[in-house]
């Protein structure tokens, strides 16, 4: 595992009931779905060998936030290694209930249909959401009308002939995309930065309103 887990990985647990969430967790929520479903990292300052993450349920009402130790933690899936799946198929030992093959969903059409392209722009990118998270654990978290998240990593501003290229590849999508822009930094949507002025960038110390996100000089930069 990387020594440095970054937002959005997704992390499977050696040892379920370590997931703290400060209290009882959810009715929902028990070790044996640990066992198979990932945590996501959240961004957040946590100290020493504790990580911030998140678990999600079946719906998108069953999110329960907490913290796991490092050692607790047996394997580290990245956006990035889902993005070299050609085509999108499940990369895990685990498998998709009997009847409930999402491949046909929209998020995941048009993750085959953008994933060409980005790899041509040479961009550094991968699935999130609920995308990402079926294609590391197999479990059927996609719905017909569910987004497809996309992670974009940019330690540099991107140039404008970019944004409108990934801007015109979005509206060509039958489901609604939203990529978000990572600058090592902090994190923000690339719709609200598009459409100019200042943009709501999400940092391990909170939230920051940053004219230009790659140069917000309060924000301390994520280890990588």
């Amino acid at each position: 595992m990387r020594n440095h887990p970054r937002p959005h990985d997704l992390l499977f647990l050696r040892l379920p009931d370590r997931f703290d969430t400060g209290g009882d967790w959810p009715a929902w929520l028990d070790a044996a779905w640990l066992t198979q479903a990932p945590l996501v990292v959240r961004r957040e300052a946590a100290p020493g060998s504790l990580l911030p993450v998140g678990a999600r349920g079946l719906t998108r009402s069953e999110r329960c936030k907490g913290y796991v130790q490092r050692d607790a933690v047996v394997r580290c899936v990245t956006p990035e290694m889902l993005a070299r799946l050609h085509p999108p198929t499940v990369h895990t030992v685990h498998s998709v209930q009997a009847g409930e093959c999402q491949s046909d969903l929209p998020p995941l059409r048009a993750l085959a249909a953008m994933a060409p392209r980005l790899k041509e722009l040479g961009l550094v990118w991968g699935p999130t959401g609920g995308a990402g998270f079926y294609l590391a654990s197999g479990l059927p978290v996609l719905r017909a009308d569910s987004d497809l998240d996309l992670l974009l990593r940019a330690p540099a501003p991107l140039p404008a002939w970019l944004i409108d290229c990934l801007l015109r590849l979005q509206e060509q999508q039958d489901c609604r995309v939203d990529i978000q822009v990572d600058t090592g930094a902090g994190g923000f949507a690339l719709n609200e930065y598009a459409r100019g002025g200042r943009v709501l960038l999400k940092t391990a110390h909170g939230p920051v309103l940053a004219a230009d996100p790659w140069h917000a000089p309060e924000v301390q930069r994520e280890a990588a």
